[in-house]
């Protein structure tokens, strides 16, 4: 009797076994295939202006923008290059170069032009890796207080979208936008509902959002 037992035990201890290692591959192959939470808007907002393309045809370079160049099979010439505060860049062969001020098409003609003196033929990409010229800066009542690129044009409204929105204690109808030596009001409650449009204005590299 004490055998059969231990037996009927055994059978069911393998039991539980083989059931645990049909179920162990359904269950991980339900949590690789869980879709990971969607960002919410203002993440999203952020990675939009944060990750935002930079147009070669327009945008102007500035002091400690980091640039990417590349020079079509030539390695040894392409690479980053940070833009110093006098506005200019050094690269191999042809030395300073004046960045500042320029498009990334432009400077690409310019560096092209230099390079066509050593290679025959030079097709020279400008790239902006890093905008760090251009920004504005929100602080006060937000989630996210902090610097952000200004890399497309952007609005107040915008701007605090970016910034994670107001917090709840925000005096919303109070915000400031401190342009040196300037000052503007921003009534969000009213441009939330379609009112006084006109103080919603496009910031300005050096802006500072401040939210009571």
């Amino acid at each position: 009797m004490h055998r059969h037992a231990l037996v009927s035990r055994s059978a069911f201890y393998c039991f539980l076994l083989l059931l645990l290692a049909l179920l162990m591959p359904a269950a991980q192959e339900r949590q690789e295939t869980t879709p990971p939470p969607a960002p919410s808007a203002a993440d999203e907002a952020l990675r939009k202006a944060a990750g935002a393309p930079v147009d070669p045809k327009t945008y102007l370079i500035g002091a400690e923008d980091v640039l990417q160049i590349k020079v079509w099979r030539e390695a040894d010439l392409s690479g980053p290059v940070g833009v110093r505060p006098d506005g200019k860049i050094t690269l191999p062969l042809i030395g300073d170069v004046q960045a500042g001020g320029l498009t990334p098409e432009k400077l690409a003609a310019v560096i092209t032009e230099g390079f066509s003196k050593f290679v025959t033929s030079p097709e020279v990409m400008v790239q902006v890796a890093s905008v760090n010229s251009k920004k504005y800066f929100m602080s006060g009542e937000v989630q996210r207080p902090g610097s952000y690129p200004l890399v497309v044009p952007t609005t107040v409204l915008e701007a605090i979208s970016i910034a994670g929105g107001l917090r709840d204690y925000a005096k919303a109808k109070d915000i400031l936008i401190i342009r040196a030596p300037k000052r503007f009001k921003f009534n969000y409650r009213d441009v939330i509902k379609g009112k006084n449009l006109s103080q919603d204005i496009l910031l300005e590299n050096g802006d500072h959002i401040f939210v009571p």
